[in-house]
């Protein structure tokens, strides 16, 4: 990797990390657990537009790890590690079927699918089917703050030199 992308995108990652301390230092906006707007999204939604696939998970998985490190045990870890494996994934075909026009809607599968991952890191961590109690719950929290961060995407990848979405 040339050093002029590997500081850019060490430089993403750290922006993505400090959105993910800040947003951590703020009072839960509302009484779900887990449930959070997941601005750090932004930086992985202007990613997947402007770098590739495996660059844009290697800055997500620098950002996970050391969230965990810094704020976090092994088990945020391995939810954080669930829901931003499967939202990347979902966002990645999103992005691709739509021709990366729409990221709002991009974003809004992201936060989709990072509820339904955590969900499961979850069920598999409890053994029981009773957090799928949350699900009517998160989902929904999920497509819409999703809708957000890709609209947050949108108009930051529009202020940045070179590529725009």
């Amino acid at each position: 990797m040339p050093v002029k992308k590997m500081t850019v995108l060490g430089l993403y990652a750290t922006l993505s990390l400090a959105i993910y301390a800040a947003e951590s230092a703020l009072p839960p906006l509302a009484p779900i657990p887990g449930f959070k707007l997941g601005l750090a999204n932004i930086i992985t939604l202007v990613l997947l537009r402007r770098y590739s696939l495996k660059d844009t998970a290697l800055v997500l998985a620098v950002r996970i790890l050391l969230s965990a490190l810094l704020f976090g045990n092994l088990l945020s870890l391995f939810y954080s590690l669930s829901g931003g494996t499967l939202s990347l994934l979902l966002m990645f075909l999103t992005g691709k079927i739509l021709h990366q026009k729409f990221p709002p809607l991009t974003g809004a599968m992201g936060g989709l699918a990072h509820n339904a991952g955590q969900l499961a890191a979850a069920w598999l961590v409890t053994s029981t089917p009773a957090v799928l109690a949350y699900l009517p719950l998160l989902l929904p929290a999920g497509i819409l703050t999703g809708l957000f961060t890709g609209l947050c995407a949108w108009l930051a990848d529009r202020c940045l030199p070179g590529r725009t979405l």
